[in-house]
């Protein structure tokens, strides 16, 4: 047989094995169906071709993971995540091993991670037209901490131990303590914190809920996709504004749509970039309504003594 008509054959086969393939391409809010109702993120270009890829995010931990061993047979979607949560002296390698499927307009997939398998669904990210494009306007603050009580939050399980306390005038935590969510949801704001860490203290303040702006102690660092005042995993500050362990930082934030300025201790760290979709902190899918301002509380201490959210309205 000729090679041009052994090539063709391929083509052909190939094509038919792709076709619909292509549908699988996109960015994905997932729900796990566990008591928890987790939040996941998935997305995939390149399906269809023989250039499959994309990322992951809620398997191993909250941070993106890249697609590893990703293929597409017989109308199913097959994938490998890891993350290496040790050390050169303990190493400890996390892997999920996802499979899924198209379901009507959506996903349905299992993740099986550390011999626990979690059946989620999930559905195309919904397109979002606001810009920040200078039309909006400030409309009355909002304060959610005003140095008393925790009359502006709730638990995201309330029928755990409190472990978050305000002495003088200042909220405090200790380590391990339960998220906090704001009684109100806010769609288009800006965002004003003020609060301090110890070196190499580790929290963060959900966007929406959704969208982690990263608190760290990493004065002196390098600046990193998950260092203070990045959004987490996903938007890598220009500079390292950090101020030295124990000095109070303001921290600002102003996010219309998916886009997302951050200015750290008078510094802008992030201009007007886009945030692709869900990561660290995510506990609401809905990317297109109101979320909640989220305090993160288990991974390290940290001190809070203003929380201020002004509306941007046009």
């Amino acid at each position: 047989m000729p090679v041009r008509h052994f090539a063709l054959i391929l083509c052909v086969l190939f094509g038919k094995a792709a076709a619909g393939q292509e549908e699988f391409n996109g960015r994905w809010v997932i729900q796990a169906q566990d008591e928890v109702r987790r939040v996941f993120w998935l997305g995939v270009t390149g399906a269809g071709t023989p250039s499959l890829q994309g990322w992951f995010f809620g398997a191993t931990g909250g941070r993106l993971a890249q697609l590893l061993r990703a293929t597409i047979e017989r109308g199913e979607l097959r994938f490998e995540v890891q993350r290496d949560f040790g050390s050169p002296q303990a190493p400890r390698v996390v892997r999920a091993v996802t499979t899924a499927r198209l379901s009507g307009n959506g996903l349905r997939g299992v993740t099986s991670s550390q011999g626990v398998e979690l059946e989620w669904t999930g559905w195309k990210a919904p397109e979002i037209a606001d810009r920040d494009d200078g039309t909006w306007r400030e409309g009355t603050p909002v304060s959610l901490f005003e140095g008393k009580n925790l009359s502006h939050w709730k638990a995201f399980h309330p029928e755990r131990l409190n472990q978050w306390s305000v002495q003088g005038g200042v909220l405090r935590n200790t380590k391990g303590a339960d998220y906090l969510a704001s009684n109100e949801t806010f769609w288009n704001f800006k965002l004003r914190l003020e609060y301090r860490v110890p070196q190499g203290s580790n929290s963060g303040v959900g966007l929406r809920g959704r969208y982690e702006l990263q608190i760290l102690g990493d004065h002196g660092q390098p600046p990193d996709i998950h260092g203070n005042g990045a959004i987490y995993s996903r938007l890598r500050p220009a500079v390292n504004a950090s101020k030295p362990a124990g000095e109070w930082q303001s921290l600002e934030a102003r996010l219309i749509g998916r886009e997302v300025t951050v200015v750290l201790n008078g510094v802008k760290i992030i201009d007007r970039k886009t945030i692709e979709g869900l990561c660290g902190m995510a506990s609401d899918p809905y990317e297109d309504r109101p979320g909640p301002i989220t305090l993160q509380g288990d991974h390290g201490p940290i001190e809070v003594r203003a929380i201020t959210v002004i509306p941007l309205i046009k």
